[in-house]
C-alpha cells in the first residue's frame, strides 16, 4: 500500500467541529513545537496550610517539572505568602491572584464560589487556549463538567468523594459519572481509591490514573537519624476532632508517667469551629499545656525545617478515619525527612510500612505513649525511619514530574511525521458497534494533524445516510469498524483519491458481506491475529497484500496494578457464553487443582446465559449450562471454588484479585482476557485453540484441562509464579501494549503502512 496523494484542496468539512487540539501547531511526532498549557485550580484557600492547599502548590511544580506552563489560579485574596511565594521562583509557573488582579470583582472575600471559579476559568480559557484544566474539589468538578468549553480537557482530583458503598448513593454515582464523562483524566491518591470509584461509578474505568501525594523537601531539612532528650514529637496540619490533635496534647504527660521525657511541637493555624467547644479546648491546649511548643502556622519550607529537628512525627487519627482510601502527605513529607512516623494500623499502611512496622499507633492515649516509648530505643528508631524514608522515595517531585509527562503523551500527543495540523487529514471512523475501538479512536481523535469524526450507525444496516454520505465525501481516510453493511456503503461510495480500511472480525468471516465487498475498492482488510488473516485469505479468495494484521491492544499502563494477596491461588475467566467460551473445562482445571490444594479458585466476570436470548433460546445451549451449573453445585469440591462476579468495565480492578487467566474455547479470533491477565501481574493459560499459538507463545499454551491444571500448581507450588508473571507481562508489553498498536494504525492511516505480520515467538509470518 502507498500514501494516496492529496491531490485537491480540503474542504470546509462537514459534521463535527474541530476538537480542543484545532489551535496546535505541527511537528514531528518526536518534536513538540511549543509547551503545553496547563490552568491549576483547587477549592481551596492557599493561605491555610493543609493537604488541599499543598496538593496545589505541588501540581503545580510538577507539570511545570514535566514541561508545561503552568498557571495557578488563586481561589481567595492573599492575605499571607506562605504557599504562595515559593512559587514566585519557578520557571514556568505564572500565579494569577484573583482579587489582586480583578479578575472577578463579584467574587467575596471568602473566595470564588465554584460557578464564579469556572466562569473565569472558561474567561481565561477563551483569551489563551490551555491544553489541560486540573481542577480539585467535588463542587467544583461538578460544576466544571457542565462547561462544554472545557470537556475533555479536565484532569479532575478526586478526595472529597464518597469512599464508602454506603455513601456511594445514586446522586453521587450520577455527580462522579458526568465529571468522569466530561474528564479527560481522573486523577486519584491511591489504588484502593481507584478501584472503588472504578467499581462504583462504570464511566471511571479507563480514565483513572493514579496521582499520589507530591513530597518536596527542603534540602537542608534533614533529621539527624537517633531519638534524643526529650524525645521531641511534632504534628503538622490542621487542628481537628477525627485527627485527635486534643488527645496528642496528653501525650508529654503519658510518656513523663513511663519516664520518657517528652516535648510535642505542634505547627499550623487552622482550628476546625464545628463545636465550639472543642475548639475552645483546643486553643487552651495549645496555649498552656506543659511539654507542648505551639508554633502556629508557618511556611512550608519552615515547618519542614522545624520537623526535621524533632525525632517523631504523629499521624494518629480516630479509627473512624481508618477506611479512608487517601494517604496523608504529612506521613510520606516526615519520612522523607528521615522521621519515624506514629500511624494507625491499616491495610494501606502495611502496604506503605510493612505489617511488621514498629510504631503503629492504638486507639487510645495511653497505648500511644506506649508505642512512643519503644521509638525512644536507638535501634527500634532506626528501622522505623529507614521504613519511612524507603516508603516516602516514590513520591518525589521527580516521581511526580515522570507521572505527568506520560499522561500528557496520552492525552496531548505530538502530530505524526507527514501531517500538517493547519490542513489536517481528514479520517472517518464508521460502524454499529465500536467498543472495541473506542480506545484507538481515542488516540486517533488525540492527534494533532488528523481530524477525525465518528459515523456510528444504529444497528448493522439502520444508518443517517445523509450524514454518511457527506462523510464519504469529505474524508480522505474511512476506517469501517466490521466487515458489515457499512463497509459496503463506504466502499460503493469511495472516491479514487481516498483509502478505505476495514476491519473484520471472526463475526463476519462466515457472513454474507465479504462475498459481496468490492476488494478492488478496499485498500486494506485488518485482521487481529495471522491465523485470521490466513483464514480470511483462504475462505474470502482476496488478494494476500490485502489482508494485513494488525493485532487488538492492551491497555498495560491501565491494567499495571498491585496483584492482592492471594492472587496466584484465583483463576480467573472472563465472558463464558455462547457454549463454545466451554466454561466446563474450566470448571475441570479447578477441580484437578482443587484435589491438589483447596486454595484454588475461580472466578467468573460475565453475564449469565440467560441474558443474551439469542443464547437461552437455543435448546442446546441452555442444555449445556444446566448441566455444567448442576456439576459445579453438586459436587462438594467445586461448590465452594466457583465465585460469578457481575459483568462490568472495571476488568482492571478485577484483576488484581486473579493470578491465571483461563482461555479454554473451542476457537477464539484472539481471545484479548489472557492478555489483560498478563498486562495486570497474572499469568495466561490457554488452550490450544486454532491459532493461539500465533497469538501467544507456547510456555502459556496447554493440550488439555489436565495439563494446564498440573501446569499452573506446578507454577505455584514450585514458587515460580513471579517469575512466570514477569516473562508473561513481558511478551505482551512488546506485542500488544496500547501505545504500540495505536503508532500501528497512526502509520497505516497517514502513510498506507503496514507492519509486517509477526506471530507471538517474533517469527515473521505469512
Amino acid at each position: 500500500m502507498t500514501n494516496h496523494p492529496r491531490e485537491r484542496e480540503r474542504a470546509s468539512g462537514v459534521g463535527d467541529a474541530q476538537g480542543p487540539r484545532a489551535d496546535r501547531t505541527g511537528g514531528a511526532a518526536s518534536e513538540r513545537p511549543r509547551k503545553l498549557r496547563a490552568l491549576i485550580y483547587g477549592d481551596v484557600d492557599l493561605n491555610i496550610i493543609d493537604g488541599s492547599a499543598i496538593w496545589a502548590q505541588s501540581m503545580t511544580q510538577g507539570l511545570a517539572a514535566a514541561g508545561c506552563e503552568a498557571t495557578l489560579l488563586l481561589k481567595a485574596p492573599v492575605t499571607t505568602d506562605r504557599l504562595v511565594a515559593p512559587l514566585s521562583g519557578v520557571a514556568g509557573v505564572t500565579v494569577r491572584r484573583t482579587h489582586e488582579e480583578g479578575l472577578a470583582p463579584e467574587a467575596g472575600q471568602r473566595g470564588l464560589t465554584p460557578e464564579q471559579a469556572v466562569e473565569l476559568m472558561t474567561r481565561l480559557d477563551s483569551e489563551d487556549r490551555f491544553d489541560l484544566v486540573v481542577v480539585r474539589g467535588r463542587r467544583l468538578a461538578i460544576a466544571a463538567s457542565q462547561s462544554e468549553q472545557l470537556a475533555g480537557r479536565l484532569w479532575t482530583y478526586l478526595t472529597d468523594v464518597p469512599q464508602t458503598v454506603a455513601e456511594m448513593n445514586a446522586t453521587a454515582v450520577s455527580e462522579i459519572s458526568d465529571i468522569a464523562v466530561a474528564s479527560r483524566f481522573l486523577l486519584c491518591q491511591t489504588e484502593e481509591l481507584r478501584g472503588f470509584l472504578e467499581s462504583a461509578v462504570p464511566a471511571a474505568c479507563g480514565k483513572s490514573v493514579l496521582f499520589p501525594p507530591v513530597v518536596v523537601t527542603p534540602d537542608d531539612a534533614v533529621s539527624d537519624g537517633a531519638p534524643h532528650e526529650p524525645l521531641k514529637l511534632v504534628y503538622t496540619g490542621k487542628f481537628a476532632p477525627r485527627w485527635n490533635t486534643l488527645e496528642m496534647a496528653q501525650l508529654p504527660a503519658a510518656l513523663a508517667e513511663r519516664g520518657v521525657p517528652a516535648e510535642l511541637h505542634m505547627i499550623g493555624d487552622k482550628v476546625h469551629r464545628d463545636s465550639a467547644e472543642w475548639a475552645r479546648d483546643m486553643s487552651r491546649a495549645l496555649e498552656g499545656t506543659e511539654g507542648l511548643v505551639w508554633h502556629g502556622g508557618k511556611p512550608r519550607a519552615d515547618a519542614l525545617r522545624l520537623s526535621a529537628q524533632c525525632d517523631v512525627g504523629l499521624s494518629w487519627r480516630d479509627p473512624g478515619m481508618d477506611a479512608s482510601l487517601e494517604l496523608s502527605t504529612k506521613v510520606l513529607e516526615l519520612g522523607a525527612l528521615g522521621l519515624p512516623v506514629v500511624v494507625n494500623r491499616t491495610p494501606m499502611h502495611e502496604r506503605l510500612l510493612g505489617a511488621d512496622y514498629p510504631l503503629y499507633a492504638g486507639e487510645t492515649t495511653d497505648s500511644v505513649a506506649d508505642t512512643l516509648t519503644l521509638a525512644a530505643d536507638p535501634d527500634i528508631y532506626r528501622e522505623a525511619a529507614e521504613r519511612c524514608r524507603a516508603a516516602a522515595a516514590d513520591f518525589t517531585l521527580e516521581r511526580a514530574a515522570e507521572r505527568l509527562s506520560g499522561y500528557l503523551e496520552l492525552a496531548c500527543p505530538s502530530a505524526p511525521s507527514g501531517t500538517d495540523p493547519e490542513r489536517p487529514l481528514k479520517v472517518v471512523i464508521a460502524g454499529h458497534d465500536l467498543k472495541f475501538f473506542t480506545r484507538l479512536a481515542e488516540y486517533l481523535t488525540s492527534l494533532p494533524g488528523l481530524d477525525v469524526r465518528i459515523d456510528e450507525w444504529e444497528s448493522l444496516r439502520n444508518h443517517d445516510q445523509y450524514r454518511s454520505r457527506e462523510l464519504a465525501a469529505w474524508a480522505d481516510v474511512v476506517i469501517c469498524e466490521w466487515c458489515g453493511p457499512n463497509a459496503l456503503f463506504y466502499a460503493e461510495h469511495k472516491r479514487t483519491d481516498q483509502r478505505l480500511v476495514v476491519r473484520l472480525h471472526r463475526f463476519e468471516l462466515y457472513a454474507e458481506w465479504p462475498r459481496k465487498l468490492d476488494i478492488d475498492k478496499i485498500d486494506a482488510v485488518v485482521c487481529v491475529s495471522p491465523y485470521y488473516a490466513a483464514l480470511t485469505r483462504e475462505l474470502a479468495g482476496w488478494p494476500a497484500d490485502k489482508v494485513v494484521v494488525l493485532p487488538n491492544w492492551v491497555d498495560v499502563d491501565q491494567l499495571d496494578r498491585p496483584k492482592l494477596p492471594g492472587a496466584e491461588f484465583t483463576l480467573g475467566m472472563v465472558g463464558i457464553a455462547p457454549s463454545r467460551k466451554r466454561l466446563d473445562r474450566g470448571v475441570e482445571v479447578l477441580g484437578e487443582l482443587r484435589r491438589r490444594d483447596p486454595r484454588f479458585t475461580l472466578a467468573v466476570k460475565t453475564k449469565q446465559p440467560w441474558d443474551y436470548w439469542w443464547v437461552w433460546n437455543r435448546p442446546e445451549e441452555r442444555e449445556y449450562y444446566e448441566r455444567t451449573y448442576r456439576t459445579v453445585q453438586r459436587d462438594p469440591l467445586l461448590a465452594e471454588g466457583v465465585v460469578f462476579d457481575p459483568f462490568g468495565p472495571d476488568v482492571a480492578t478485577w484483576l488484581r484479585r486473579v493470578g491465571f487467566m483461563l482461555s479454554t474455547s473451542d476457537d477464539e479470533s484472539f481471545h484479548l482476557a489472557p492478555a489483560e491477565c498478563a498486562a495486570s501481574g497474572g499469568i495466561p493459560a490457554v488452550l490450544t485453540w486454532p491459532g493461539a499459538d500465533t497469538i501467544y507463545s507456547g510456555r502459556w499454551l496447554h493440550d488439555s484441562p489436565k495439563e494446564m491444571a498440573e501446569a499452573i500448581h506446578a507454577v505455584v507450588s514450585e514458587g515460580r509464579f513471579d517469575a512466570a508473571r514477569s516473562a508473561a507481562k513481558a511478551e505482551i508489553t512488546e506485542n500488544y501494549a496500547l501505545r504500540r498498536v495505536c503508532e500501528m494504525w497512526t502509520d497505516l492511516i497517514v502513510h498506507g503502512k503496514v507492519p509486517a505480520s509477526r506471530d507471538a515467538a517474533g517469527a515473521v509470518t505469512a
